[in-house]
C-alpha cells in the first residue's frame, strides 16, 4: 500500500526539481535603455526575459534612479549599458564590485569591432565616420556600430549557464541579414537629403547622419542638460538663415519651448526624431523598426514633405 504512495511522492518531487530547475534558467537580462533592449531581444532566446532599466519618455544624461530600479539591477544575471560616457547615473554602480562581473559596457567592449566594419565599409560607400575618437556615445543609431553590440550581446549571453549558444548565433545571423537589407532600403531613400542643410537639438544624431553620408550643419546645445548660451544661439541662427531648406530634428525627452523662439521668423522645417525609441515596438525585429523611424523623420525634411 505504501509502495504506491512513496512512487508518487517521488514523482512530484522530481517534477517541482525539474520545474524549479527551468524557472531558475530563465536569464534575466537588463538593458539599460530601449534601443539596448531592441538589440538584446534581436539575439535573446525565448526563455530569456529582457527588461529596460530607463523607463520611457526619460533620458539617459540626467536619470534618477528610484529604489525599485536598484532592485531590477540586483535580480538581472547580466546588464547591458552603453558605458559611462552614456550612463552617468550607474557609473559609479556598474563598474564596482556588486555589478562589475555581470555588467558589460557595449561602447568599451566594441570600439575595434566598429573599426573593422568601418574599413570594410569604406570601400563600398563613399563616407567618413569621424567621431572624435569615439567621444560621441550615441553609439546605437549606427547601424554597423549596432551589429557589432549584437556581436558582444550574442558572445556575452553565450557564457550563461544553459545558454542555447546555436540559437544565439542563428539569431545574430537573422539580425545581420536584416540590417543589411534595412540600410541597403534607408541608403536609396535618404538619396534626395543631399540638399536639405540638417540641424539637430545635440549629438545623438551625428553617427547615423555620418553612416549615411548626411551633413548636419549646426547642433542647437552641445550640453542637452543645459540651455544653450546666447552666443551660441546666434550662432545657429545665423547658419539657420543661410542654409538651403534647413530642417531642424527635436527630440520628445527635451523641451519643445525654446527650439520655437529660435527658430522664429526663419523659414526652417522642424522634425521629430525619438534617439530613446519610445514607440517602437519591443520585439526581435525593434532595432530595424527603429532604424525606419530615424529615416522617417529625415524624409519628413524634404521640401514636397516639410511642415513649417
Amino acid at each position: 500500500m505504501r509502495t504506491p504512495k512513496l512512487a508518487f511522492a517521488v514523482t512530484l518531487m522530481i517534477s517541482a526539481l525539474f520545474y524549479g530547475s527551468n524557472t531558475l534558467a530563465d536569464t534575466r537580462i537588463l538593458a539599460s535603455i530601449k534601443p539596448l533592449e531592441l538589440l538584446v531581444r534581436a539575439i535573446a532566446t525565448e526563455d530569456m526575459h529582457v527588461t529596460t532599466l530607463v523607463p520611457p519618455g526619460s533620458s539617459p544624461h540626467n536619470y534618477s534612479m528610484t529604489p525599485s530600479k536598484r532592485r531590477m539591477l540586483e535580480d538581472a544575471d547580466v546588464i547591458f549599458w552603453v558605458g559611462p560616457q552614456m550612463e552617468t547615473f550607474l557609473s559609479r554602480i556598474l563598474t564596482g564590485r556588486d555589478f562589475g562581473e555581470r555588467s558589460v559596457a557595449l561602447m568599451q567592449r566594441d570600439a575595434e569591432s566598429e573599426q573593422d566594419h568601418q574599413a570594410e565599409s569604406h570601400s563600398d560607400h563613399d563616407h567618413a565616420h569621424d567621431h572624435e575618437d569615439g567621444e560621441d556615445p550615441h553609439i546605437w543609431v549606427d547601424p554597423h556600430m549596432a551589429l557589432a553590440m549584437a556581436e558582444t550581446i550574442r558572445d556575452s549571453l553565450a557564457q550563461l549557464n544553459g545558454a542555447d549558444k546555436p540559437a544565439l548565433d542563428q539569431n545574430l545571423e537573422t539580425f545581420r541579414a536584416s540590417i543589411s537589407a534595412k540600410e541597403a532600403l534607408i541608403r536609396k531613400q535618404l538619396e534626395p537629403m543631399q540638399s536639405v542643410s540638417l540641424f539637430a537639438y545635440h549629438s545623438a544624431l551625428t553617427r547615423f547622419a555620418e553612416h549615411y553620408g548626411l551633413n548636419i550643419e549646426g547642433v542647437l546645445t552641445l550640453n542637452p542638460e543645459l540651455s544653450p548660451g546666447a552666443r551660441h544661439i546666434a550662432a545657429v541662427q545665423n547658419k539657420l538663415r543661410g542654409a538651403n531648406h534647413p530642417c531642424l530634428l527635436t527630440e520628445p525627452q527635451f523641451n519643445r519651448r525654446w527650439w520655437h523662439s529660435i527658430t522664429e521668423g526663419l523659414d526652417v522645417t522642424i522634425s521629430t526624431w525619438d534617439p530613446l525609441a519610445m514607440d517602437i515596438d519591443a520585439n526581435a525585429e525593434g532595432y530595424t523598426a527603429f532604424q525606419q523611424s530615424i529615416a522617417d523623420a529625415l524624409l519628413t525634411c524634404l521640401p514636397e514633405n516639410a511642415e513649417h
